[in-house]
């Protein structure tokens, strides 16, 4: 039986991620999955209430007790410095070992796309960012700080361990769906030291699948290319802070970050997913927030646990969803947060699932 940790999050990804657990619910009655869905009190309220964040005990449960983990969007302005969305989203990723941030950038509906002339065949790659190093492990620190001389340091870790996993997953997943080419992206032309070291393991690991194509871009020449031509993409692979721009470039090929959802994961254990919007709260409990994203995550999570036929009943509801234009007004309809969630249940209970 599978068990699933649901963590709200803060203003909207309250009102989304229940529709995703209506989703969730809904599979689980008409394909008899054995979900066990579990609710943590995580979140600004929380932490406004009792100052904690991710207490040790919990974080011990998440690792020892649970399949996976579905994570809703994090912020609220009453914490003005963020640090209860830090403590979890990072926190999770950090503790967890979550090395691999898996997000798919899939056009469902041509119309959605900004590109002139572009349609589903040429949107659909995926990237692979490094999770847990880069200019995100928070090492560096400020030198004379308030003052004219002040100076500030912020490191780019890579190690040989981090590089070479997150790029040999990336060459083991094209390899598992057929594809046939892997792109990695730096800027080693200037980043000389760390980007060195994704180089030489790009051309070590790449040898060891001489069926698919490697190709290296300068980041500048990759965002250039996604926009130029997409369809050129199958696999991208690179660094934190590259990967956390490139993918919010590549959600807006596919519609917006309504529709953008992501996996941390650390294959063979405990992985967490989450759709990467953020928390809006000024619009919260409003059942005006799209909720497609969350859904959609869902659907990468269900895939993760192997439940294959029920992730592309998600895939394919929402491409009825978004085509009928019973969406929320940022996607061309008029439906609420609560209504978009109700078809696609509907879709779902109309289909052969299995």
């Amino acid at each position: 039986m599978p068990k699933i940790a649901i963590i709200p999050g803060d203003g909207i990804g309250i009102d989304v991620t229940a529709e995703a657990v209506k989703v969730l619910r809904t599979l689980d009655e008409l394909a008899g999955l054995g979900l066990d869905l579990v609710e943590y009190d995580l979140g600004a309220e929380r932490y406004l209430r009792t100052g904690e964040t991710m207490p040790a005990e919990t974080l011990n449960e998440l690792r020892e007790d649970y399949q996976a983990i579905f994570l809703g969007a994090l912020g609220d302005p009453r914490v003005p410095d963020m640090a209860h969305a830090k403590e979890i989203l990072l926190g999770l990723r950090f503790k967890l070992d979550l090395y691999v941030n898996y997000r798919p950038v899939k056009l469902l509906h041509r119309d959605l796309c900004p590109l002139k002339d572009k349609t589903e065949t040429d949107i659909d790659f995926v990237v692979f960012r490094e999770n847990t190093e880069g200019l995100y492990v928070g090492m560096g620190g400020i030198f004379k700080g308030g003052t004219p001389d002040e100076i500030a340091v912020q490191e780019d870790v890579n190690t040989r361990k981090g590089v070479e996993r997150i790029i040999r997953h990336a060459f083991a997943f094209a390899k598992e769906k057929g594809l046939g080419r892997v792109t990695m992206s730096d800027k080693s032309n200037v980043l000389r030291f760390g980007h060195d070291l994704w180089q030489r393991v790009f051309r070590e690991v790449g040898e060891e699948y001489p069926g698919i194509e490697k190709q290296h871009l300068y980041v500048d020449a990759l965002t250039m290319q996604m926009i130029k031509r997409p369809e050129q993409f199958e696999v991208i692979v690179t660094c934190n802070m590259f990967g956390d721009i490139v993918t919010d470039l590549g959600a807006q090929l596919q519609g917006g970050m309504g529709l953008a959802a992501s996996g941390n994961i650390h294959p063979g254990r405990v992985s967490m997913f989450e759709p990467v919007h953020g928390s809006a709260p000024k619009y919260a409990g409003q059942d005006s927030a799209n909720p497609l994203a969350a859904i959609l995550t869902v659907q990468l999570m269900l895939d993760h646990l192997g439940y294959a036929p029920e992730a592309r009943a998600i895939e394919e509801s929402v491409r009825r969803a978004i085509a009928a234009k019973c969406t929320t007004r940022d996607l061309g309809g008029r439906l609420g947060t609560r209504a978009v969630g109700d078809y696609i249940c509907k879709c779902l209970a109309e289909m052969d699932i299995g």
